[in-house]
């Protein structure tokens, strides 16, 4: 066994152990459950069932040699995830498609979110007993421990769990109450982020194609196994099993029998690495396809919807961003630019109030992440550029007023910046601005991007071009492919393209029923899940490197590089 530390998303350092390494290996990834730590799996990496992968495991923030302190986001320990995968590939030329991860209780929940909100490519995953909801005995315990948040600031509860509700075995339940690094408590506001995690994963199964094996202890204390089997039935892939194991305990690696277990992970990931790849492909994912039409069909168009509706049209004019929005459309370039702002006003002291809640709704918070995780992933690869000594050369293909590319050009004056929108109302108020900074090298192009045709008229050959915000707004992927077939088609070799996703969003049936769009029609979305959006991608020659996604996981903003065949 050889230890070591990686360098995760925010540069904080993780303790992490390999074993059984040899390269061209299949490899396995070891998640161990909360309050625990990767030592704790020593004894399962080294067992013989195990001896022909490389096995990797970290210490999750919080836990065991991690210097990283815990966060109170649950995402962060996806990205830590995200992170340690990278790392594999750069130091041990592990390939994602090589990768099978195996996940006990929150680090179910973490391989599962993994899967859903990144859709890496890796062979399956073995998820045992995942917490996508805790049991937690006391009623309105959940209620509670939320109120407990707002009222102390990194509030700490200790953990009911005991060893006896972890596994049978005596010896076993000694080694955990005597390890001096497992931890007894957790963060409240994590565990509440948890239960949020769990419900969208467990809700949202479809949009992971992941093979997955779910093992669930007959005898859980600590978690429902109902969620797990919901998980289950709504996985999109045919190759999945769910099996409770008799007898079991909540610490599925270390209860009584657990060598069973080993058998029955390994058995399923060989069917996993032995399995033919899919093609890509255009098909859309059969459940948004359904959700769009019953939106369309107006179903759970409920009362509090149509009031809502209703009341926007009476008195949301009072409030400056909904009058914009009422104006031209909530999904308009002028309406996204008075979001960025974040600058409550309205008519009357009730206006302004109103304006405020409006811009604190989470899906307007996770646009303004977005445009943070746009321009992250933007410079970046300016800087990988500028390191090669070629001009920076940026196409965006509809970008509405050309906000976030004014920021571009304040930091970035000599880049050549081409911004194509279709709707003139925004290339006035784009050009006004160019007129006021005296920019040079930044001009508006009024095409239809969905026209291959259009890209021989633009009169630039980008290293780096923007598909922001527009793919959401239309759920076709025939279209999607000619626009990004465009952009293949005039793109310099070895350049990169930028491209956002809203894999998921709390509020699509609001968004549909109470707010209209740029056509003055109701704003209804066909969301593509992240593994749809990769896959129209990789279709077009364009292979993911980078992705970013809000603490919610509504908005992604991913990096690819352009395979340009000349």
């Amino acid at each position: 066994m050889n230890s070591g530390h990686f360098i995760s998303f925010d540069n904080n350092e993780i303790f992490y152990r390999e074993w059984n390494y040899q390269p061209h290996q299949k490899s396995i990834i070891m998640i161990h459950r909360g309050h625990e730590h990767s030592e704790r799996l020593n004894d399962i990496a080294q067992s013989p069932q195990f001896s022909k992968y490389n096995i990797f495991a970290f210490d999750l923030r919080g836990h065991g040699h991690t210097p990283a302190t815990t966060s109170s986001v649950f995402m962060d320990y996806v990205r830590d995830l995200n992170a340690f995968s990278k790392f594999l590939y750069t130091k041990y030329e592990v390939k994602i498609s090589d990768i099978f991860v195996v996940a006990n209780s929150i680090g179910g929940v973490v391989a599962a979110a993994w899967a859903h909100d990144f859709a890496p490519g890796i062979a399956g995953m073995a998820l045992l007993a995942p917490a996508f909801r805790i049991n937690l005995i006391v009623p309105l315990a959940n209620e509670m421990i939320t109120l407990g948040t707002k009222l102390k600031k990194g509030l700490i509860i200790k953990s009911y769990v005991k060893s006896k509700m972890l596994t049978h075995d005596p010896e076993q339940q000694k080694a955990y109450d005597t390890d001096p690094l497992i931890s007894r408590s957790i963060d409240a506001e994590l565990l509440i982020d948890l239960a949020k995690a769990g419900k969208r994963l467990t809700e949202d199964a479809e949009a992971i194609d992941t093979p997955t094996l779910i093992l669930a202890a007959e005898k859980d204390h600590v978690v429902f196994n109902k969620n797990q089997k919901i998980f289950h039935d709504k996985l999109d892939t045919d190759l999945k099993k769910y099996e409770i194991l008799p007898d079991f305990f909540h610490g599925i690696l270390f209860d009584s029998g657990k060598e069973k277990v080993y058998n029955k992970i390994v058995d399923f990931a060989e069917k996993c690495f032995n399995r033919v790849p899919k093609q890509t492909h255009l098909s859309p994912d059969p459940f948004s396809v359904k959700e769009e039409q019953d939106l369309k069909n107006n179903v759970g168009n409920n009362l509090n919807f149509k009031l809502q509706k209703l009341s926007l049209g009476k008195i949301g004019k009072i409030s400056n961003g909904m009058a914009i929005g009422l104006k031209y459309g909530f999904d308009s370039g002028a309406s996204l630019d008075y979001v960025y702002q974040n600058q409550p006003k309205g008519k009357l002291g009730f206006g302004k109030m109103m304006d405020k809640n409006y811009l604190n709704a989470i899906g307007w918070k996770g646009i303004r992440i977005r445009k943070q995780h746009l321009l992250q992933l933007l410079e970046q690869n300016i800087q990988v550029l500028k390191q090669q000594g070629r001009a920076v050369k940026i196409l965006d293909i509809a970008g509405g007023t050309g906000n976030y590319l004014f920021d571009i050009k304040e930091k970035y004056p000599e880049a050549e910046i081409v911004i194509n929108e279709f709707v003139k109302s925004n290339i006035e108020i784009g050009e006004k601005v160019i007129k006021e900074k005296g920019y040079q090298q930044i001009r508006f192009t009024n095409f239809d991007c969905f026209n291959p045709e259009t890209y021989k008229k633009l009169n630039i050959e980008p290293n780096i071009t923007i598909v922001s915000g527009i793919l959401e707004l239309f759920g076709d992927n025939e279209m999607a492919s000619k626009a990004i077939q465009g952009i293949v088609s005039i793109s310099e070799k070895d350049s990169h393209i930028v491209y956002t996703g809203q894999p998921w969003h709390p509020q699509l049936k609001m968004i549909a029923y109470v707010l209209n769009n740029h056509q003055n029609k109701d704003w209804i979305m066909r969301r593509r899940s992240q593994k749809e959006l990769d896959r129209v991608m990789a279709f077009n020659t364009i292979q993911k490197e980078k992705m970013l996604i809000d603490d919610f996981g509504i908005f992604t903003v991913s990096s690819g590089k352009v395979n340009v065949l000349n």
